[in-house]
C-alpha cells in the first residue's frame, strides 16, 4: 500500500478557515447542549465491548476530515465519560467542571504560550492568580506560589522545600546521602497516599514518614504526634515536618490546625498543610472557621479542580518563604538567562517548580474568578457542606443505614446494614449496592475502609447537586439493599 506523501508546504492550519469556523460553532453548540442537558443522561455507564475494541485500531497514517473525527468523538468518547460534571456524581473528590473554565482552556491553547519563561501577559495572569490565592488563604505579602497539575504535585513541591530547608546540608549540591541525620516527617493515619509517594521521590523512603493516630473524629492526635517527635529525637533522627490535613480524603476530617501550628512553632518544625479537599473553605462565609490556622503553614497544597471546579488539571503550591521556594527549584542555564530588555526580561516562572514547560493553566482561574466572583464559590462550598449535613440526617433517621464517621465537611461515610451480617458480608453487600448504583447510571459514589469497616463514601464536591438528589440517593440505597437481601433470602 502506498502512503500519501505530505505536501512540501504542509501546515497544521485549516485549508478552509470559513468551513472550520462553522464546524467550531457546531462543537460549541454540542458542548453547551452536553452541559445544559446533563441531568437527562446517566451519570456513568459501562462501555460496550465493541466500543472498547474500537480503541485498539491501528495508527492513523492518512489524514481524515475534521468533521468525521468530531462525529466519531461524539459517538465513541463522550457517552462513556467519567460523569463528574453530572449532579449525582459523588465519587472520589473531583469537582464538576465549569463552562467558563472550559472556554478559557480553549483560549489558552489558542494563545499557545509556554509559561516557563517570557515577558508575556500570560505570565502576568499566572502571577496575579497565584497572588489571589495567596490572599484567599491569608499568606503574607511576599509569599510565593506556583500553579501545577494537581494536588499531588503541589504537595511534592511543599515537601521538597521542607526537606531542603531542614536537611542540615546543601541538598542541591551534596544530595540526601550527605544529610548528617535522617529526617522524619509526621502525618495522621488518614493522610493521602501521595505523601508516601513523595517520600520515595524525595529519596527519603517510606520509613521517613511517621503516622500518628487519630481521635474519634479522624483528626490527628496532637499528643500522639508530640510523643512521636520526642521518640525520634531520642533515637537520633531529626524531626523535620508535620503534614497536617485540611480535609482528609476518607472522611473530610480537618486536623486541629492551630494546635499543630503551635507545636511546630515550639518544636522548630516545618508545617505543611495538605488542603486539597478543604483549604478553600476559607472563602465559605458560614464555614471558614473550619480551617482557622491554615494561614500559619510554611507550605500549602491546593487542588483547584475541587473547590473552584476548574477543569482538569490545575493545583497550586503556596510557600511562605519565596526566597527558599525559588532556591529549592532554581537552576541556571545559559539558554534561560534573564535580560534587561526583550522577551526574557521577566521573572522565569520555571524557577518555582520542576516544570520548565508550563501550560497557561492560570487563564481558566483568572476568567472563572472574574466571571463568578470569589463569593459565589464560597457560597457553593457552604451549600455542599449543608448538603452533606442533610444527607447525614437522612442516614441517621433510617434504621437500616449506619453512619460510620462524623461528617466534618463535605464527605459522608455510611453503609446499608439490614442486620445479621458480619463485616465480610457487609462489605460484599454494600459493594453490590454501590456497583448497581453506578451501573444504573443513577449515581456514582465510591467506597473506602476506615478502621476496618467498609463503607460507601459520598463526596459532595459538585455545584450542580441539589438536596433532592441526595433524597433520591437514600431511597435508592434502601431499595437496592432490600432487593439484594430479598434475593439472597430466596436462594
Amino acid at each position: 500500500m502506498t502512503r500519501p506523501t505530505p505536501p512540501t508546504n504542509a501546515t497544521l492550519d485549516p485549508e478552509d478557515w470559513d468551513a472550520t469556523a462553522e464546524l467550531a460553532h457546531r462543537m460549541i453548540d454540542f458542548a453547551i447542549a452536553h452541559l445544559r442537558d446533563v441531568r437527562m443522561r446517566p451519570v456513568w455507564q459501562p462501555m460496550p465491548d465493541p466500543i472498547r475494541a474500537g480503541f485498539k485500531t491501528g495508527l492513523p497514517e492518512a489524514p481524515q476530515p475534521l468533521d468525521a473525527v468530531f462525529e466519531e468523538m461524539q459517538a465513541r468518547v463522550f457517552p462513556w465519560a467519567m460523569g463528574n460534571n453530572h449532579p449525582r456524581f459523588w465519587g472520589w473528590y473531583m469537582g464538576a467542571g465549569c463552562f467558563t473554565g472550559a472556554l478559557a482552556d480553549f483560549l489558552a491553547a489558542i494563545d499557545g504560550s509556554n509559561l516557563g519563561s517570557g515577558d508575556t501577559a500570560a505570565s502576568k495572569v499566572d502571577e496575579q492568580v497565584t497572588d489571589w490565592l495567596r490572599q484567599i488563604l491569608g499568606f503574607p505579602q511576599g509569599a510565593s506560589g506556583t500553579l501545577v497539575n494537581g494536588g499531588s504535585m503541589a504537595n511534592l513541591i511543599g515537601l521538597t522545600a521542607a526537606r531542603n530547608a531542614m536537611a542540615g546540608t546543601d541538598l542541591r549540591k551534596n544530595g540526601v546521602a550527605d544529610m548528617p541525620v535522617p529526617l522524619r516527617f509526621y502525618a495522621s493515619d488518614q493522610v493521602h497516599a501521595c505523601h508516601l509517594k513523595a517520600m520515595n521521590l524525595l529519596g527519603l523512603g517510606s520509613r521517613a514518614i511517621r503516622l500518628a493516630g487519630t481521635d474519634m473524629a479522624y483528626r490527628m492526635d496532637v499528643d500522639a504526634l508530640q510523643a512521636a517527635i520526642a521518640a525520634d529525637r531520642a533515637k537520633g533522627a531529626k524531626p523535620a515536618c508535620v503534614i497536617a490535613t485540611a480535609g482528609t480524603t476518607n472522611t473530610g476530617a480537618i486536623d486541629p490546625l492551630p494546635a499543630i501550628a503551635d507545636l511546630c512553632r515550639d518544636e522548630g518544625l516545618w508545617l505543611h498543610i495538605d488542603g486539597c479537599v478543604g483549604a478553600l473553605f476559607a472563602i465559605a462565609p458560614e464555614n471558614r472557621d473550619l480551617v482557622t490556622g491554615i494561614e500559619r503553614a510554611d507550605s500549602l497544597a491546593l487542588d483547584l479542580h475541587k473547590g473552584l471546579h476548574a477543569p482538569f488539571d490545575v493545583g497550586c503550591a503556596l510557600l511562605r518563604d519565596a526566597r527558599l521556594h525559588r532556591a529549592t527549584f532554581d537552576e541556571s542555564a545559559e539558554y534561560l538567562q534573564l535580560a534587561s530588555r526583550g522577551i526574557a526580561a521577566a521573572e522565569h516562572l520555571h524557577r518555582y517548580s520542576p516544570e520548565t514547560t508550563r501550560s497557561f493553566r492560570a487563564l481558566k482561574l483568572w476568567m472563572m474568578i472574574k466571571h463568578h466572583g470569589v463569593e459565589t464559590f464560597g457560597r457553593i462550598l457552604d451549600r455542599n457542606i449543608a448538603q452533606a449535613r442533610h444527607l447525614t440526617r437522612l442516614i441517621v433517621a433510617e434504621h437500616e443505614l449506619a453512619l460510620l464517621a462524623p461528617t466534618a465537611s463535605t464527605i459522608v461515610c455510611f453503609r446499608h446494614d439490614p442486620g445479621g451480617m458480619d463485616e465480610a458480608a457487609l462489605r460484599a453487600h454494600n459493594t453490590e449496592v454501590m456497583l448497581r448504583l453506578q451501573e444504573s447510571g443513577l449515581a456514582v459514589l465510591t467506597d473506602t475502609t476506615i478502621r476496618g469497616q467498609h463503607c460507601l463514601r459520598v463526596a459532595i464536591c459538585n455545584h450542580r447537586t441539589r438536596s433532592e438528589d441526595l433524597d433520591l440517593l437514600v431511597g435508592e440505597v434502601l431499595r437496592i439493599g432490600k432487593e439484594i437481601t430479598s434475593t439472597a433470602a430466596d436462594i
